[in-house]
């Protein structure tokens, strides 16, 4: 049987149980969730039972298309972010299968989940987090401080990268761990930002107990694994959209709509950027599809950095051309999203949020560290602390 098939298949039997709920459930958009997880529609690629059928990540398009066109509910990504583009695919590589139930929760929007790795003196040296893991029994106790959490007051699930070994190299001696947001010693506070939002946070850590049930892989992998996540990430950040997708689509809508904004000169930059987003589209697609193939590697740092530098233009592009209204903003009150969005809100919004781009899921100078080292293969930078044990670092 086809891939295609198979989806086809998949389909008709979430269809017909859908057809068979009865009561609240008819109408639940989580058990519509639940029912396409179970026949494995959610994350296509994943094996079977762990929500996919093991097909071609690429095909996850078709199915979603095959889905909406059956008239079952399918959950929005972007209202569990981090869960769908990082922590699902890190599980469902190095889960146990105990972990691995959290994939449906995840997938049904029960659980929501936020990403705990950047520290105050940890962020783009990343290997250098200094939260510290301490087993007792059958329990960790986590203490330490987390920052620029995307929608930790919202969060019910987090991944955690803590140093459990110090007397290792920072890289050595990391593990990584699924921690409860609401387990006792969490704290979390706001941190507002340039739109006047705070869909950023701090979290602090105050013994913390973790189950030794909740790390992902052995004691010391937590580095090989976060870099599981991060290469999910940038592909989620750079990847997905389509032609005339995204701040191109805005951008291209109002030009259309506006004829009096134009001029040679936006005309000129509005080619140039459509070039360009046109072929950051294409790399995201080559990323796709070596995601099909495994897990993402390093090439998906091209798509996030393309998306990062895009999207500021694009953002700029359209303040300019709307003028005086493109200054604009609703509000610059203090307020705590459910999730943010590129393209809703005002010019003005869109243009603030994007500076955040080049930061999130790894600044821009370190993504070009990436490619150049990892991609195109030149000399390293170099580190003269690499065979160090962490606890002689200076700090």
């Amino acid at each position: 049987m086809s891939e295609h098939a198979r989806i086809d298949e998949a389909v008709a039997a979430a269809t017909a149980a859908a057809a068979g709920l009865t009561g609240a459930d008819a109408e639940s958009k989580a058990a519509h969730a639940g029912l396409l997880y179970d026949h494995g529609l959610a994350w296509v690629n994943f094996p079977p039972g762990a929500g996919g059928l093991g097909v071609s990540a690429s095909l996850q398009d078709y199915a979603d298309a095959a889905v909406d066109a059956a008239g079952l509910h399918r959950p929005d990504r972007h209202d569990n972010a981090i869960g769908f583009g990082m922590a699902a695919p890190t599980i469902a590589g190095y889960g146990t299968d105990e972990q691995k139930t959290w994939l449906k929760r995840i997938y049904t929007l029960e659980t929501i989940v936020c990403q705990l790795f950047s520290e105050p003196g940890a962020g783009s040296d990343l290997a250098a987090v200094a939260t510290k893991a301490v087993l007792d029994g059958d329990t960790y106790r986590v203490t330490g401080q987390k920052v620029w959490t995307s929608g930790a007051h919202n969060a019910d699930l987090a991944i955690l990268i803590a140093r459990t070994d110090p007397s290792v190299p920072k890289h050595r001696g990391l593990s990584y761990f699924l921690l409860d947001m609401h387990a006792p010693g969490v704290e979390t506070r706001g941190l507002r930002q340039i739109t006047g939002e705070a869909e950023f946070n701090e979290v602090f850590l105050t013994d913390v107990p973790v189950p030794a049930s909740m790390r992902l892989g052995e004691p010391g992998e937590g580095w090989k694994i976060a870099n599981t996540t991060l290469n999910n990430e940038r592909v989620a950040i750079g990847g997905g959209a389509p032609r005339e997708g995204g701040m191109l689509g805005v951008v291209t809508k109002a030009w259309r709509e506006q004829p009096e904004v134009r001029d040679p000169l936006l005309h000129d930059e509005l080619m140039r950027l459509w070039v360009e987003s046109e072929t950051a589209r294409m790399l995201a697609e080559r990323t796709a599809q070596q995601v099909a193939a495994g897990q993402p590697g390093p090439e998906g740092s091209g798509a996030k950095l393309s998306f990062a530098r895009n999207a500021q233009q694009l953002s700029a592009l359209d303040v300019r051309m709307r003028g005086v209204d493109g200054l604009r903003h609703d509000s610059y009150g203090m307020r705590r999203p459910e999730h943010y969005s590129m393209t809703g809100r005002t010019p003005v919004y869109r243009y603030l949020r994007a500076k955040g781009n080049s930061i999130e899921g790894g600044t821009s100078e370190i993504i070009r560290n990436i490619i150049a080292e990892r991609v195109l293969g030149l000399p390293g930078e170099h580190r003269t602390d690499k065979d160090l044990p962490f606890k002689d670092l200076p700090k």
